[in-house]
C-alpha cells in the first residue's frame, strides 16, 4: 500500500530543467526588453512624482481645508469634516505630515489608475458572459495571490522605484473595481432598459445616461475598496522604495522602534478611516438620489 501514501510527482530532474527553463526565459525578457518596458512607463512616473510634489510642496493649511471642503462636500456630514480636520492635525503634530503627503499622492494616482483600467474592464464583463467567464478567473488569481509574489516580476522588470510598486499596489488593488462595476451595470432594473430602448436610445446612450448613473453607487463601493487595499499595499511596496508611512513602519520593524511603527501605522489607519468614511458617504447619498429619482 506504499504507493498509496505517495503523491504521484515529475521526476526531480525534469521539475528542476522546467523551472531553470522558465527563470531562464523570464531573465532573457527583462534583459531584452526591460528598458522598452520602463520606457513605456515614463508617462506614469512623471504623473507620481507630480503629485507628490503636489501634495508635499502646498502648505498643509491649503491641504487641510481643500480635503474639508471634499469630505463636506461628499457626506454633508459635520461630524466626518471635524473628524477628518482633526486626523490631519494629529498626523501634522507628530511630524508624519511629509510621508502622508506621500502616501495619499500614491494612493491617488493608484485609484485614478484603477477607475481608468477597471471601469472599461468591469463595463466590457457586463455585456459579455463569455468575457466574464475569461477574466474572472484572473481576478481569483489576483485577489488570493498573496501580495509578496506581486512585486517579484515587477522588480524584475522595472528595478526597484515608485513606478514598479505603483503597479504592484495597482495590480493588488484592482479586482474590486473591475467586479463592482461589472456587478452594478448587470444589477440595473430590466425594466428601465427595456424604457431606454422603447424611447430609440442606442447602446452608447442606454450605458452613459442609463447603467452608469445607476450603477454609480455600486462602482463607489468598488473605489472605496481599491483604496482601502492600495493602503493595506503600501507598506509591503515600501520594501522596494516606495516612499511614504510605509517605510517608517518598515524601518521600525526592522530597528526594533516601538513607537516609530505604532505612530505610522495609526496614521495609515487614520487615513484609511477617513477615505473611507467619505467615499461610503458620497455612495450613500448617490443612493439614496437614485432612489428619489426613480422611486
Amino acid at each position: 500500500m506504499e504507493w498509496f501514501y505517495k503523491f504521484p510527482s515529475m521526476n526531480a530532474d525534469s521539475l528542476r530543467a522546467l523551472k531553470k527553463a522558465i527563470d531562464e526565459g523570464f531573465r532573457g525578457f527583462t534583459r531584452g526588453y526591460g528598458d522598452v518596458i520602463e520606457a513605456l512607463f515614463n508617462p506614469l512616473k512623471a504623473f507620481l512624482i507630480w503629485s507628490e510634489r503636489l501634495m508635499t510642496s502646498t502648505p498643509w493649511p491649503i491641504v487641510i481645508v481643500v480635503i474639508a471642503a471634499i469630505a463636506w462636500f461628499a457626506s454633508r456630514d459635520v461630524r466626518i469634516t471635524i473628524g477628518s480636520v482633526v486626523t490631519l492635525l494629529l498626523i501634522g503634530y507628530f511630524e508624519m505630515w511629509d510621508d502622508t503627503m506621500k502616501t495619499i499622492s500614491m494612493i491617488f494616482v493608484c485609484t485614478i489608475l484603477s477607475i481608468v483600467i477597471g471601469i472599461p474592464l468591469g463595463i466590457i464583463m457586463a455585456r459579455s458572459d463569455r468575457v466574464q467567464r475569461v477574466i474572472n478567473p484572473v481576478l481569483d488569481v489576483m485577489q488570493t495571490m498573496p501580495s509578496f509574489v506581486y512585486l517579484i516580476p515587477v522588480v524584475m522588470l522595472l528595478g526597484i522605484g515608485k513606478v514598479p510598486g505603483l503597479i504592484a499596489v495597482v495590480i493588488y488593488a484592482l479586482p474590486p473595481m473591475i467586479r463592482l462595476t461589472n456587478l452594478g451595470i448587470r444589477h440595473v432594473d430590466r425594466d428601465v432598459l427595456e424604457a431606454a430602448d422603447a424611447f430609440g436610445s442606442s447602446e452608447w446612450q442606454t450605458l452613459r445616461k442609463v447603467q452608469m448613473p445607476l450603477a454609480l453607487p455600486t462602482i463607489m463601493a468598488g473605489i472605496n475598496q481599491t483604496i482601502m487595499m492600495a493602503l493595506a499595499m503600501v507598506v509591503i511596496a515600501s520594501m522596494i522604495g516606495v516612499q511614504g508611512l510605509g517605510q517608517p513602519v518598515l524601518k521600525a520593524i526592522a530597528n526594533q522602534y516601538f513607537t516609530l511603527g505604532i505612530f505610522n501605522g495609526l496614521a495609515i489607519v487614520g487615513i484609511a478611516i477617513l477615505f473611507d468614511r467619505v467615499s461610503q458617504a458620497y455612495g450613500k447619498r448617490l443612493q439614496r438620489h437614485q432612489e428619489q429619482v426613480h422611486g
